[in-house]
């Protein structure tokens, strides 16, 4: 494999892991935010919810669309330096309307840092690689939020959370440069074996893509089936460090590090393992893009719930591994079927309708769901109402449940007419 291509992934995956430190950030330093500003857990959970999912879903099929007949390297400079400045403005904010503005100045800009870098992964490495490279490539969320509760944590805990907002803006900034500097345009479609007839068509429209997922039920299915995942795994990271320290009796130092540390191990883990598992096993048994997400769910469950009850943080903690773990063998697979199922020139522009669907029900309603649930519990269990949101998200576990089964499903039946 072309060592530059590998170069390449790892500033792509680099950049990723700003966009997600940026994204979360405001959970991790939620403890200190409302204690200044004064903010309940709704305004929280919309703040990191519906107003950043709102601009950051919708806006990223314009940007596709964009990227898909224009420079994809281009594209993703300009948001990485876009949410990188907007970052820097939610360390400025001194009242709830700057910091929502601020927010959703971050969405705008991380509504063109995936959808490209999907596109550019594919055309530098080849089917048989692309689940592995996507996989490392999806590291960047754990990388991220690991970093972010190590280094934002740490600062606020050192300093002051104005300061975490400012520096990591700073060094996404300083990454944007980079990726200008550094990476090259590949050629649409020149990692699928038709490198002397390289895909110079047409770009698919955005109604034409989306008219695919409506009506390919297996495209349908892994959209749901991963937005019902991210509901649940996007409502835990907005409310994590704010339950752990209210409600488990942690201190942000001690966030910095045991929280990081099992972010780093157990998401990292589970995305990688899934991506080898693709890679080796969804040419012959494609239904696998479906039973490896649904069965790892399955075994979270238990885990999920010893998390919620636990007494005190050291167990919660321990408990936590198997959710952080298993929770996140959903990504890899959904995002390397969805790139290996659409030709080239339609890349990003899937790969943006993929996010639109999954992060409008997962990263929108997840947030805002689990915040929302802690205000209602609030006055009759003021001691531990985020301990009794975290239980209703127990249902929305066997809802993605089901639905990774009906797309393994759909994939055996659709492999079984292919080869009829």
């Amino acid at each position: 494999m072309d060592r530059y291509a590998w170069a390449v992934l790892t500033l792509l995956c680099i950049v990723y892991v700003l966009n997600f430190l940026d994204r979360q950030l405001l959970s991790i330093l939620a403890k200190p935010i409302q204690d200044e500003l004064g903010i309940t857990d709704g305004q929280l959970g919309r703040l990191g919810g519906l107003y950043f999912a709102l601009f950051y879903c919708i806006l990223g099929i314009p940007v596709a669309w964009l990227a898909d007949r224009g420079n994809r390297v281009r594209v993703l400079t300009i948001a990485c330096a876009l949410w990188s400045a907007a970052t820097i403005a939610c360390g400025m904010s001194h009242s709830y309307g700057q910091l929502a503005a601020a927010r959703m100045s971050v969405g705008i800009g991380e509504a063109g840092g995936v959808p490209p870098s999907y596109s550019i992964i594919s055309d530098y490495f080849p089917p048989e690689r692309r689940g592995l490279a996507l996989g490392l490539f999806n590291l960047g969320p754990p990388l991220g939020q690991a970093l972010g509760v190590a280094f934002g944590a740490k600062i606020a805990a050192s300093y002051d959370w104005r300061l975490a907002f400012v520096l990591l803006g700073a060094a996404g900034l300083i990454a944007a440069a980079a990726v200008w500097a550094f990476v090259r345009e590949p050629v649409r479609g020149s990692s699928d074996g038709r490198r002397a007839a390289p895909d110079t068509g047409e770009a698919p429209t955005f109604g034409a893509t989306f008219r695919l997922f409506a009506t390919r039920p297996t495209l349908t299915l892994v959209s749901l089936a991963a937005g019902a995942t991210q509901f649940v795994t996007y409502a835990t990271l907005g409310f994590t460090t704010l339950f752990l320290m209210r409600e488990k009796g942690m201190t942000l130092d001690q966030v910095a590090i045991w929280y990081a540390l099992v972010l780093a191990i157990g998401v990292s883990a589970g995305i990688y393992l899934s991506g080898r598992i693709i890679d080796r096993r969804a040419v012959a048994t494609p239904q696998i893009y479906g039973t490896m997400p649904a069965i790892a769910l399955l075994l979270a469950v238990p885990f999920f719930i010893g998390f919620v009850w636990a007494p005190t943080w050291p167990l919660a903690m321990a408990f936590l591994i198997g959710p952080t773990f298993l929770n996140y063998f959903y990504l890899t697979p959904a995002v390397a079927y969805v790139q290996n199922a659409v030709a080239p020139r339609q890349r990003t522009l899937a790969g943006a309708v993929l996010l639109l669907i999954m992060n409008l029900i997962g990263l929108g309603l997840g947030p805002t769901w689990l915040g929302m649930a802690s205000d209602w519990f609030k006055p009759a269990h003021p001691g531990n109402s985020l301990q009794l949101a975290f239980y209703t998200l127990v249902p929305f576990y066997f809802v993605a449940i089901a639905l990774h089964f009906a797309l393994a499903r759909a994939l055996k039946l659709e492999h079984s007419k292919a080869v009829a």
